[in-house]
């Protein structure tokens, strides 16, 4: 039996972590921590698991832990659980800032655990059905790949109440918070980007901002852009992959556009084709079906359970965050910003 320990009900996600885990016949979850001892205790509850007070306790007691803590607490709870040799699943983005990241780094690789950061994306049918599309060169040489991302959370006033919106617990806003999907989806098809220009506005009044645009510049000529935001009532195209010889799209992958597009997610077209209409795929997304985040954990649990090296790790977290981070370095500074190679 793996027994895993939930680190915080602070992210919403750790209910989705907690649910695939309990759905897992060789899967314990031994403990529920958290800071906020009416939070844990709560979760504890109703998912009938022993909630620990201790966190020494709880990591003590498990063979690994799933971190879903405001971003600002991922460093000490990572290092801690790093120190007692428990491997970590730890929510997006893998920390507030590249410092924070590297320290989480350090304690990683020192201890020698397995850790696996939450990208969803990566686990959804339609994301690898659009990476084989690239790679097979149907699309010809790709010049501009566009990515919206984000939800209407923003429009709903308690929104502005949560740690999510506060920069000292989250360390950004819709650029990280939802962009950081976009960025690893950027990274993981066409490898770190060499510079970025963006903007951002809060026109929400909110702390953070909600809404933002980062363009982002490879050697080979490509261009890429994030836009993420708060406040998308409605949507419905989330990425836009631009070749020489085609064209991909796909919806239905974010929560502006979930709900209110109803089939066609993913549609293809090459410049050589007749009828000169889109070609457009059975698949749905895992978004669209259900489940979604909850794949990180049952792949964590896979991977644990095979001993083998997480599907996502700590590179790719780090690699998203210093997209993200640099854009808001051009934001500051109000010019475009080289990325440092990782």
């Amino acid at each position: 039996m793996i027994r895993i320990a939930i680190l915080s009900f602070a992210h919403y996600h750790a209910n989705f972590w907690t649910e695939a885990f309990l759905a897992e016949k060789d899967v314990q979850v031994s403990a529920i921590w958290d800071d906020d001892d009416a939070r844990g205790r709560e979760a504890a509850s109703r998912f009938g698991v022993a909630f620990k007070p201790d966190l020494v306790k709880a990591i003590d007691g498990a063979d690994a832990v799933a971190v879903c803590s405001e971003t600002v607490k991922h460093v000490p709870l990572i290092e801690a659980a790093a120190a007692r040799g428990k491997s970590v699943l730890c929510e997006k983005p893998i920390a507030r800032d590249l410092v924070d990241a590297k320290k989480i780094a350090a304690s990683v690789r020192k201890s020698g655990i397995a850790f696996m950061q939450s990208f969803p994306k990566r686990f959804d049918p339609v994301s690898h059905e659009l990476r084989r599309v690239v790679a097979s060169g149907e699309l010809g040489r790709i010049g501009m790949v566009r990515i919206r991302h984000g939800h209407f959370y923003g429009l709903d006033p308690e929104f502005g109440q949560r740690w999510y919106v506060d920069p000292a617990n989250s360390g950004g806003g819709a650029l990280l918070d939802e962009g950081v999907h976009a960025a690893d989806f950027l990274c993981w098809n066409f490898g770190l980007a060499d510079s970025v220009v963006a903007s951002a506005s809060s026109a929400l009044g909110l702390k953070v901002e909600d809404q933002a645009i980062a363009t982002f510049s490879w050697a080979n000529g490509m261009i890429g852009e994030i836009a993420s935001s708060f406040a998308f009532a409605a949507a419905d195209s989330s990425i836009e992959i631009f070749g020489t010889e085609g064209t991909a799209i796909v919806s239905g992958v974010d929560l502006a556009s979930r709900d209110i597009t109803p089939s066609g997610f993913l549609k293809t077209f090459r410049r050589d084709q007749q009828p000169r209409e889109w070609r457009v795929s059975d698949l749905i997304p895992q978004f669209k079906r259900g489940q979604f985040h909850h794949q990180n954990a049952i792949a964590f649990a896979n991977a644990l359970r095979t001993k083998t090296t997480p599907p996502v790790g700590l590179d790719d977290g780090i690699r998203a965050l210093a997209m993200i981070e640099t854009a808001y370095a051009s934001i500051r500074s109000g010019r475009r910003e080289k990325i440092a190679a990782l």
